[in-house]
């Protein structure tokens, strides 16, 4: 079947689901049947609280939802009678009002939830079964505060990079560099989105800090894979997070001070219960303090500064307003390498308004997205940096759910419009250098439909229109089967990226990105198929595991010469990665585990014209300096004479790396010269790419901390722990000319404190 007739058949398909989608509302206002929908929120802080269940009982039988992220729930085709709400969740005191619905009626019914004392340590158990490392549906896994603050950090306000490095099928750069692979994509791969803003380089220079400390977050959605149709423009993962909207009850905040980074975090209301604001400040310290650590310099500095404001309208209607700002910068090689010294520096901004609207008389939640997001990137001296890269530019969604009984249809549309400048001062090759803009719209179309009690499907398709290249639909799948104790989940999908981020990875150390369009306008594509089982054969422990396979087509990466670092022409790449991750949980109320295997492989093949001057053939199959074969995480998380113990050691077999036969020098013959007397370059002579493998990465973080609760409602913790705990000497990077090598960071003891007001 050809594109065009996939294009047809594809909109043929999304007309006859837009076509059921309004019989079915149709056929409610022909019943004239009642519908009744509302927020719940916690009484104490005005906070969201997803996940309540809302239960109508009218003596025929019952009648239900179950709130979402927003606190939202709608219950439709609820015939007209007098019945009683039961509104409830662990921890909290449930509530039972009675009301009387009319025909053809739509109700409004918003509560506030009273936590309940007697009931909040069920509440913290309850809340972290609903996320949890071994939790994951189709490649989704849900990850809250309770969950991050388990892993070891070398901070009192625990991160959320922390826990994705603790991921199967996760692959990091290490302490240094700021760069995450999953799943075999690379990090341009990752969309990454904060309350529906897109920020395209979250993750700090150092890699234990991304710009999304704990405190702030309500919850981060991970799709690993398999993703629905709503997200678009990335080929390999999603990650979708959420902040809090802060207090609107009262004012609240925290200071930490810690040898890697000093924070303050202040919410309360602006008008109380209608309005609050939140803002949060951080200010890395690594470069003042490494002398009182480490014999070496930490040449980092890094910051990020978070804001939002939250109001509640009306009963109909909410808004968000969010403010991202981040700064880095580093010096990523050896200090005593005989490489000069170049500094990486790159800093996002971000804001956006997210605004919610409730139809009186339609039961429908109606979510309207406008963000601008910006980051400049930029290597070599301050002045006169040597690359600079830009990437910049507005998005607009507007995202809808029509609650139709027990099936919810989803369906939008989005307009974006990137801008792309660059200076690469002469290194890149075969790049138009300058200004480029590749506007897109596109719209989605994605029912969840529920078959009885056990089986739901997600089909969906989105279909989008990208600058000069024209239409391209993306169909999707998931599905999930539950039965008592156990889960089966699948998903498929097709994926297309619009933007190019180009990087040198033979280069450990190079962390620059320059963006730009698809070469030749061919898109790079992915497809990705996923199968999982989960299985709960106890209240307390929790098991899973999921294969995936992912095939990526029209890719772009770096050329094959003899200059591994200063060269950056591009060639065509496909690839494919495949694998499978085991996660089991276990969890007791003073003691936690956590332990997860991911297995791999992951192979890209290039073709270039000149690889058969090197190896006798045009294209060449390899394995990418980001395949790692086996990778193992245990968490482990106690409390001893009320002090929380929390330990992690990571395993990571030795990734692959350009291994050199020998060196030779170089003349570039422009004109007579005599041999003799002039320079030359010099130039290393490889094996084939990657055939060697580095030395495997290992480490045990360890933390302990206490919190003492005061008078006044101030709450003091202190925390002392150790990072690389036995001090491995891990592989950072090597100097393919020199074969110097610059390691990760060793033994490290951390002292912090933080102070909750």
């Amino acid at each position: 079947m050809s594109s065009r007739h996939r294009l047809v058949l594809c909109f043929a398909i999304l007309a006859l689901l837009l076509a059921w989608a309004s019989q079915a509302g149709a056929s409610d206002v022909e019943g004239m049947a009642a519908t009744l929908r509302g927020f719940v929120t916690d009484a104490s802080d005005g906070q969201p609280i997803e996940g309540v269940n809302v239960v109508l009982d009218g003596g025929t039988g019952l009648i239900g939802g179950i709130t979402d992220g927003d606190g939202f729930y709608a219950i439709t085709r609820i015939p007209a009678g007098t019945y009683t709400v039961r509104i409830s969740f662990i921890g909290y005191e449930t509530q039972t009002p009675t009301l009387t619905l009319a025909d053809g009626e739509t109700r409004a019914l918003s509560i506030e939830l009273a936590p309940d004392e007697a009931l909040m340590d069920e509440l913290v158990v309850e809340t972290e079964r609903e996320s949890g490392g071994a939790r994951v549906t189709a490649g989704q896994q849900t990850i809250r505060p309770a969950d991050i603050e388990v892993v070891p950090a070398p901070d009192v306000s625990a991160d959320l990079v922390n826990y994705l490095t603790a991921l199967p099928g996760v692959v990091a750069t290490g302490d240094r560099g700021g760069q995450l692979f999953i799943r075999g994509g690379e990090p341009t791969h990752n969309l990454v989105l904060l309350d529906g803003m897109p920020v395209y380089q979250p993750f700090h220079v150092l890699g234990f800090y991304s710009a999304f400390p704990s405190d702030l977050l309500a919850k981060a959605d991970v799709y690993a894979g398999g993703y629905g149709s709503q997200f678009s423009g990335r080929l390999s993962s999603v990650l979708d997070i959420s902040t809090r909207n802060g207090n609107k009850k009262r004012y609240e905040g925290a200071i930490s001070a810690a040898p890697f980074v000093s924070s303050v975090m202040v919410e309360g209301p602006v008008i109380r219960d209608v309005m609050s604001v939140m803002v949060s400040a951080r200010k890395s310290v690594i470069e003042q303090a490494a002398a009182l650590y480490i014999d070496e310099p930490l040449n980092y500095d890094f910051s990020d500064l978070f804001a939002k404001t939250h109001v509640k309208l009306s009963a109909d209607h909410q808004a968000s307003v969010s403010v991202l700002h981040t700064t880095d910068k580093g010096l990523l090689t050896n200090p005593a390498s005989e490489r000069t010294p170049e500094e990486i520096r790159w800093s996002n901004t971000v804001y956006g308004l997210r605004y919610l609207i409730v139809p009186r008389s339609l039961p429908i939640l109606g979510e309207f997205l406008f963000s601008v997001s910006r980051l400049d990137t930029e290597i070599g001296p301050r002045d006169e940096p040597n690359r600079v890269s830009e990437v910049s530019g507005f998005n607009t969604e507007i995202n809808l759910t029509y609650y139709a009984g027990a099936t919810e249809v989803g369906y939008g549309f989005y307009l974006r419009a990137p801008e792309l400048r660059t200076n690469l001062g002469g290194l890149y090759q075969n790049i138009d250098s300058g200004f480029k803009r590749l506007p897109k719209f596109g719209a989605y179309f994605e029912p969840d439909f529920a078959f009885g009690e056990h089986l739901k499907v997600r089909p969906g398709v989105a279909i989008q229109n990208i600058g000069n290249i024209g239409f391209h639909a993306e169909p999707r799948l998931r599905v999930v089967y539950e039965r008592g104790l156990h889960q089966w989940s699948g998903a498929f999908g097709r994926y297309h990226q619009d933007l190019v981020g180009l990087n040198d990875r033979r280069d450990a150390t190079n962390v620059f990105t320059a963006w730009t369009v698809p070469p030749n306008d061919r898109l790079p594509r992915a497809t990705h198929a996923l199968l999982g089982y989960r299985v709960t054969p106890r209240a307390e422990l929790e098991l899973s595991v999921e294969g995936f396979y992912k095939q990526m087509s029209d890719m772009s990466i770096g050329e094959w010469t003899s200059f591994p670092r200063l060269t950056t022409r591009v060639q065509p790449a496909s690839g494919r990665a495949y694998g499978v991750d085991l996660r089991a949980e276990w969890r007791l109320p003073a003691f936690y585990a956590y332990v997860n295997y991911g297995w791999s492989n992951v192979r890209y093949t290039a073709q270039q014209e000149t690889l058969e001057l090197w190896y006798g053939s045009s294209t060449l199959d390899f394995r990418p300096p980001h395949d790692r074969r086996h990778q193992l995480n245990v968490v482990l998380s106690t409390n001893v004479a009320g002090f929380d113990v929390n330990m992690r050691w990571n395993y990571g077999a030795g990734l692959p790396y350009n291994r050199a036969l020998g060196f030779d020098g170089f003349l570039l013959v422009d004109d007579f010269i005599d041999v003799f007397d002039a320079g030359d370059s010099r130039r290393v002579i490889y094996e084939e790419p990657y055939n060697g493998i580095l030395p495997a990465y290992h480490r045990l973080d360890v933390s302990v901390d206490r919190t003492f609760e005061q008078k006044g409602g101030i709450d003091f913790m202190i925390q002392a722990g150790l990072i690389n705990a036995y001090n491995r000497a891990n592989l950072f990077a090597l100097d393919l000319f020199t074969l110097e090598r610059a390691d990760q960071l060793p033994v490290i003891p951390t002292v912090g404190f933080k102070a909750d007001f």
